[in-house]
């Protein structure tokens, strides 16, 4: 177990951190919720090929057509390639942010929490990394790639997957995303899952946190469900502000584990404290005499008059 010394000392470099990284976590969520905003609003216009489009040339007893229909869609991606880079730099920043914030509850966790898992913190490093650095070169990759199939000779179906999907740039760029992402997604989970345990996070905000590490590995639903890891960001700056509702976890100045309590043991509590300011609200009746001290007190009263 740490010392005094130690525990104060661990909580003067925390909280120093923390004023450093609060604005930047801050500005990280709403700088991803605006990336997937401008990439989402970018890819709806995009043209759209249809069923009955797809198979039109094969309909037509051509094989092999010379320009594929999703021709007009790549040159789409390559006119609009700067707000798509654009985006991903945004996101890329905001990963950033994301990785500072869980290297430092990582470090007060494990301060806390000796035994937890210590993998998670090179997960979280290298992942975070990765995954930004990554993802921001597989869409500069895919605007070289649909530049040279816009200004080229060749449109047909292979040169389409080549600029889109394939060649070795894109499938190194997407295989190494993947691990970067799954890497990030498991470090964050395991972070929550122990910044919970230690009280340093509410309940529900660790397990958003869980959410929202699915949701940056599994980007569904675009920019709608993107706003969930954007919250859990701007939550965390919050957080690492001092500006907590109802205040400031106390394993944070406590320099030890406080679990935050459930809400089992909550309504417990409230249940005890309301019981117990019950019974001191009823004052107790006062005691009745005997019957027969009542009586004796009656007749020497009546004696005394006599």
């Amino acid at each position: 177990m740490p010392n005094a010394s130690e525990i104060s000392a661990q909580v003067a470099s925390e909280s120093d951190r923390r004023a450093r990284l609060g604005a930047p976590a801050f500005g990280g969520g709403l700088l991803y919720l605006l990336s997937g905003i401008v990439i989402s609003s970018t890819l709806n216009g995009a043209p759209t090929v249809g069923v009955v489009q797809g198979l039109k040339p094969a309909l037509a007893g051509i094989a092999r057509p010379a320009v594929s229909p999703r021709t007009a869609e790549v040159k789409f991606i390559s006119h609009h390639a700067f707000p798509l880079i654009a985006g991903s730099a945004l996101a890329a920043v905001s990963i950033g942010a994301l990785t500072l914030v869980l290297l430092l509850l990582w470090d007060a966790v494990r301060f806390r929490r000796p035994q937890s898992w210590s993998a998670a913190r090179p997960l979280v490093l290298a992942g975070g990394v990765a995954f930004a650095l990554v993802s921001l070169a597989h869409q500069i990759i895919g605007a070289i790639n649909t530049h040279n199939f816009a200004v080229g000779q060749d449109h047909s179906r292979h040169a389409v997957e080549n600029a889109l999907t394939q060649g070795a740039g894109n499938v190194a760029s997407q295989y190494l995303a993947l691990l970067g992402g799954l890497a990030l997604a498991a470090g964050m989970i395991a972070v929550m899952l122990n910044a919970i345990r230690v009280g340093l996070v509410a309940r529900w905000m660790g397990f958003l946190g869980i959410f929202s590490a699915v949701l940056i590995f599994l980007p569904i639903g675009g920019a709608t469900l993107g706003v969930v890891p954007a919250f859990w960001l701007v939550g965390a700056g919050i957080l690492l502000q001092r500006r907590w509702p109802g205040g400031d976890p106390p394993a944070w100045d406590a320099g030890e584990a406080r679990p935050w309590p459930s809400q089992a043991e909550l309504r417990a509590a409230r249940q005890s404290a309301n019981s117990s300011q019950g019974s001191a609200d009823v004052a107790p009746a006062p005691a009745a005499l005997p019957s027969g001290a009542s009586a004796g007190k009656r007749r020497r009263k009546r004696g005394g008059r006599r």
